[in-house]
């Protein structure tokens, strides 16, 4: 009968780290539960059986909990549920001389403070010092930093 109970709180164990693995992840009463039921699992182990009988339980615990997590995460049964994409954008080069300081462009999107530009052209990611600017915004360049354009808003 002994056996029995340790068994169920190895399996209610497991249980509750699945739950707390796909349906409520991070630190929540279902992972706190699977760790009280392995604990108690070996401490009744313990007590009924002797530390003989906790050691080997805390030994099937370490040894079978992670195998089992690892065989069901790696197998068939999990791979709709895995995010399998690879990124594939690219960021657009600015060629030498292509843009220049006091340029004048205009902005496809809102810049807040980042966004789409149109300058000389050529449609890149452009920022400015902190500022929101709305669509369709004539705009400045102030500097160029590597791939950065920063730009301000032209003042009608």
């Amino acid at each position: 009968m002994e056996i029995l109970i340790i068994i169920m709180l190895i399996i209610l164990g497991i249980v509750l780290l699945f739950v707390e693995f796909m349906l409520i992840p991070g630190v929540s009463i279902a992972g706190v539960g699977s760790l009280l039921s392995f604990a108690g699992a070996v401490l009744f182990a313990w007590k009924t059986m002797g530390s003989a009988g906790g050691i080997i339980t805390l030994v099937v615990e370490l040894i079978i909990v992670p195998t089992l997590l690892y065989l069901i995460f790696k197998g068939k049964a999990m791979k709709p549920m895995m995010l399998e994409t690879d990124i594939d954008g690219k960021m657009k080069n600015i060629e030498e001389g292509q843009i220049k300081p006091e340029d004048i462009g205009e902005t496809i999107g809102r810049l807040a403070p980042a966004g789409k530009a149109k300058i000389n052209g050529i449609a890149l990611e452009v920022r400015t010092n902190g500022q929101f600017v709305d669509p369709h915004t004539k705009i400045k360049v102030l500097k160029i930093e590597g791939n950065s354009v920063y730009v301000e808003p032209i003042k009608e």
